[in-house]
Formats: structure tokens, sequence, C-alpha cells
């Protein structure tokens, strides 16, 4: 298989139901924006420690998942990928079991602190700008909710899994001064 087509030379590109649309459509945009969430993810990868190493491999997978749900314009494909609450509950518990060696938050966290907490934190921004991508795709054409359900809590993860890897590191946290 090559890797090069030249189907998309004209700015145009397919969809999983192999309708072409525009490089610059939402659609597009949206999951290209969490191909760089991914990409960035694997600029941290390895972190220095398994069971984070693990945990960012898994959402990697699905953020593949995610990709391959927004790249199908028909919702109801149910032969498809799509990104499930199972998906999402699984942040969710990954956060859970973290909180037990995190100091409550107090306030406000200035991103950054070890190297690879920062890269964390900025993969943190990266997911919240995929997850306005979807919402913004969302209001003109149907999508599967959990897709922005997933992202949201994703960049939530992130942001927990900077402060375990800080924490660990014997980073302290800063905060805002306003």
């Amino acid at each position: 298989m090559k890797i090069y087509t030249g189907r998309g030379d004209e700015g145009m590109t397919d969809l999983r139901d192999m309708s072409r649309v525009s490089k610059t459509s939402l659609r597009i945009e949206a999951y290209g924006t969490v191909d760089e969430v991914n990409s960035a993810i694997g600029v941290l990868r390895p972190s220095g420690y398994d069971d984070i190493d693990e945990q960012l491999r898994e959402i990697q997978n699905h953020l593949h998942v995610v990709q391959a749900d927004l790249a199908n314009p028909d919702t109801d494909d149910e032969d498809a990928p799509h990104v499930t609450d199972d998906h999402t509950d699984w942040l969710e518990n990954v956060m859970d079991d973290h909180d037990e060696e995190l100091e409550p938050l107090q306030s406000f966290v200035l991103p950054g602190g070890s190297p690879v907490g920062a890269r964390l934190h900025q993969a943190r921004a990266v997911c919240r700008r995929a997850e306005r991508r979807c919402v913004d795709l969302a209001g003109d054409e149907p999508i599967n909710a959990e897709v922005v359900a997933y992202l949201n809590r994703l960049s939530d993860a992130l942001f927990t899994l900077a402060r375990v890897v800080n924490a660990r590191e014997g980073v302290a946290e800063e905060s805002p001064e306003y």
C-alpha cells in the first residue's frame, strides 16, 4: 500500500463513506485537531512511569476511535468505530485512582512543572481546542455526542496526569496571582 495517493492534491479528502470534502471543513478540522492531541501525547511517552505510559497508550488508542468516529458522517453506521460511554468512564476511573495520590485542588494551577508534566498540560490545551472544534462541528452536522463528552473528560484526565507526574517529580504546583 502506498502512503501517497494524490487524491488530496486539490485540497479535498475522503470521509469514511467516501464522500469528498474540503480539507478545511469543520469535520476535518475536528479530527485533525484530535490527531494533534494524539501526537502531543506521543511526544511525552515514555513518561518515566509505567502506569502513566499504559494509560497514555490506551488514550492514544481511544483517540484513534474518536478520529474514526468523526470521519464518519453517518452516525448510525453500526459497523464503524464509535466512542462510547465506556471510553469516558475509563477516563473517570483513571482520574479517581490518581486522585488518591494528589493533594486536593485549592485553586487554578499554572501549566508547567517537570518536562513531562508541562507536555501533559500542553496536550490538555490542545485537547480543549479539539473539543471546541467538535462542538462547532456539532452545530452544523450530526456527530456522536459521546465524542464531546470524551474529549471534555480527556482534558480533565490530562490535567490530572500532569499533576500526578509533577507530584511524583517533587515539583510544587504554582497558582496564578490575581
